[in-house]
């Protein structure tokens, strides 16, 4: 049986809805904890991909396409470790959230799927859907990229574009999920989404034999990573699998950068070249703002000039990554300049996405 959800603010409970009665993201009413110490990573099935912590996770196994267990790489030019998350099958980190999302409809026995993305989230969520056997449509600004677009229709989702901006994009897929053509498999309202990417803290911690680094840099646009990672380093220190949780240092690009603006004055221009983080209204902002207050985290907004330059050298150094993930590096670079991270402090920088 599927696991309920619970809304965080009223306390109302259900068995399945996109959102509380009260307009609150939903959240899984219980979460599963393993018993006993923190095992050798040796003892993780890495051939089950993230579902090797499904100790961890609240939806049972039904689809899976190898995600999880990206590599580690050191990355001199940086002082960082780069964890490649743009190896994920359909090239980007969304792929955790994908598997878990459409493993939650199976069990719901949902024969539609129903997503709005910039490119990337739709594309997995189409592609894990096609793996399901399931229907998909992915609505997407009419401005997306061919790539992004091609992506999606090879998976045999339709397409549904929108003309205007992100929220105009949510506003149209909402509406047709409130008329009943489909189950909201959205990355940034479905808890089931965050409990897959909450799997990138687990496996980056297990990779490191259970030591967290210092920080972690990432861009911040719902914060499907940000509060993944958070939610996972908890969950570890809860279990007594971790001591610490690393500082959550969030990148938002110029013009799109509310929770960075709140914290650190608004940002000059716009960014229109990370185009995978333009939300200007994070549907979670107050869970994102908690997880940077409560590892003593931050946010900074990165301009387009910064985001090609870390984009040229990321290139340079073999890194095959699309814009949006330039973003992490170029604000790790921003950060260390300010001394919010200390020179030999111990950075991992998640490179998101893959060039389409």
């Amino acid at each position: 049986m599927a696991a309920r959800l619970a809304c965080p603010a009223c306390g109302e409970t259900y068995a399945d809805r996109w959102r509380c009665v009260c307009g609150t993201p939903l959240e899984f009413a219980s979460a599963p904890r393993p018993d006993g110490p923190a095992p050798p990573f040796a003892s993780f099935d890495t051939r089950r991909g993230l579902w090797a912590f499904d100790a961890f996770l609240p939806v049972e196994p039904r689809v899976s396409l190898g995600e999880g267990f990206t590599p580690l790489v050191d990355a001199p030019a940086w002082d960082a470790t780069f964890k490649l998350e743009y190896v994920s099958p359909t090239g980007s980190f969304k792929d955790r959230g994908a598997a878990t999302t459409v493993s939650r409809a199976l069990e719901l026995g949902v024969d539609r799927v129903i997503e709005d993305s910039s490119g990337n989230a739709g594309t997995a969520i189409a592609t894990y859907a096609a793996r399901a056997g399931l229907d998909a449509d992915v609505y997407v600004p009419a401005s997306v990229t061919d790539a992004k677009r091609r992506a999606i229709a090879a998976t045999g989702a339709r397409v549904r574009e929108i003309t205007g901006d992100r929220e105009a994009v949510a506003d149209a897929c909402r509406e047709a999920v409130t008329d009943g053509d489909g189950w909201y498999a959205s990355h940034a309202w479905n808890p089931a989404f965050f409990a897959g990417t909450a799997t990138f803290g687990i496996e980056l911690a297990a990779q490191r034999d259970w030591s967290p680094p210092d920080a972690v840099v990432v861009p911040l646009g719902h914060g499907t990573l940000l509060l993944g990672a958070y939610r996972g380093f908890r969950t570890l220190v809860e279990a007594g699998w971790a001591d610490d949780l690393p500082r959550l240092l969030a990148v938002q690009a110029s013009g799109y950068a509310p929770v960075a603006d709140d914290r650190n004055g608004g940002s000059a221009g716009t960014n229109d070249l990370a185009d995978g983080i333009q939300v200007r209204e994070p549907v979670r902002r107050a869970a994102v703002d908690a997880a940077l207050d409560a590892t003593g985290g931050d946010a900074i907004a990165v301009s387009t000039s910064a985001v090609e330059t870390a984009l040229s050298d990321l290139r340079d150094a073999g890194f095959g990554v699309e814009p949006t993930a330039a973003v992490a590096p170029a604000g790790l670079r921003v950060y260390r300049g300010r001394g919010v991270v200390d020179a030999d402090a111990d950075v991992v920088v998640p490179l998101t996405g893959r060039a389409k």
